[in-house]
């Protein structure tokens, strides 16, 4: 993107005031910028954390225009129902017999199993111990979806995200950041083609 093309854009981007007391900048998945501003703050003060930000924006844009090319291509197409199924007919064959033996190692117990395609959570616990994963897990790498396993398992023991709770993940997973990392980066495209 030239600096013309940012400035350009940057010029179009939506300003909302509000009762909030600090100002943000946000680039939403169709590269328009929204600026949320306290309703008290000058001009002066929002084009100065806009230009103090401009590297950050010119990222958050390229990879905004990343993601909108690889939805143009055949691997960014929105998923069908029936690449859906077949996801999670793969997940319900693949992910309990190692779920069991990280259930088995973390010395916890679960209910239920169930698979869905989700368009916002990779996983979750419920109180009642029962687990659920999304179908989309079976296009991430194994060592990735080990950690969601692992991640859900610990909820058995501690149902927040506490340090105790990271420790647990850690115990099992020692690098589990670098997992939990890539579903955040790249994660994210294949969640997208679901929408």
């Amino acid at each position: 993107m030239t600096q013309q093309e940012l400035d350009r854009k940057i010029q179009e981007a939506e300003l909302v005031r509000s009762n909030r007391k600090t100002l943000a900048i946000e680039v939403r998945p169709d590269g328009t910028i929204r600026i949320r501003a306290p309703r008290f703050c000058t001009k002066t003060e929002i084009r100065w954390f806009v230009r103090k930000n401009k590297d950050w924006i010119a990222g958050k844009l390229e990879k905004a225009a990343q993601r909108q090319m690889r939805r143009n291509t055949p691997e960014g197409h929105p998923f069908t129902e029936s690449e859906i199924r077949s996801l999670a007919e793969q997940a319900l064959r693949e992910l309990p017999p190692r779920l069991r033996d990280f259930a088995r190692q973390m010395g916890v117990t679960y209910g239920k199993v169930t698979i869905r395609s989700q368009k916002t959570r990779w996983g979750s616990c419920s109180a009642r111990g029962n687990l659920n994963f999304n179908c989309l897990l079976m296009l991430t790498p194994p060592e990735v979806q080990d950690y969601v396993l692992v991640h859900e398992l610990a909820h058995r023991i501690e149902m927040n995200h506490s340090p105790r709770f990271w420790k647990i993940v850690e115990n099992v997973l020692p690098d589990y950041k670098r997992r939990k990392q890539w579903l955040r980066k790249e994660g994210t495209l294949l969640i997208e083609r679901l929408r």
